[in-house]
């Protein structure tokens, strides 16, 4: 498996725009509080290493995954953020119950990506064990809230370019 040995977290930080004036809202699942706590972490650093303001984050605890979708209507709702970023983690277990749950929060977030027009931001491991989770949240693998971060930056960033004028495009 060619990711065992590589931090998967690792990306080219001159190609990140900077996330100076740009607002973001983060909802964090409680359960896994372990995992999903060191993913708050990575994210909001990241987006403080990258440009956003302490007073542009807004944080949201919901109790578990699958409220994460509800919790992010109510961010979009409440706020006027440029994009919302969901962390949490869904540890596989003896039944089907993670399937259930991460297909639902992957399906409504997309759902509210569409119905706001900016980006919400899938950033739920699915690990099959605790120690995956972790891996991947700030262990070997890196930290998976630092990929949502960049991800919210470079999507509301694109999509606050294309307003008002046309879009930049480069590869």
């Amino acid at each position: 498996m060619a990711s065992a040995l590589k931090n998967l977290s690792e990306y080219n930080e001159a190609n990140i725009p900077s996330a100076e004036g740009l607002s973001f809202g983060i909802v964090v699942s409680e359960w896994n509080t372990k995992v999903t706590h060191a993913l708050y972490e990575g994210c909001y650093n990241a987006l403080i290493k990258h440009g956003a303001k302490e007073a542009n984050i807004r944080l949201l605890q919901v109790p578990g995954s699958f409220e994460l979708t509800v919790g992010a209507k109510m961010m979009a709702d409440e706020y006027k953020t440029d994009a919302v970023i969901c962390l949490g983690c869904v540890i596989k277990g003896e039944t089907k119950h993670n399937e259930y749950i991460n297909y639902a929060v992957a399906n409504g977030l997309t759902s509210l990506s569409m119905f706001y027009s900016r980006p919400f931001v899938f950033g739920v491991l699915t690990p099959d064990s605790e120690e995956q989770a972790l891996d991947r949240a700030g262990g070997r693998h890196g930290n998976k809230g630092v990929e949502a971060a960049i991800t919210a930056i470079r999507m509301a960033s694109l999509k606050k370019g294309m307003k008002g004028g046309k879009p930049k495009i480069g590869f």
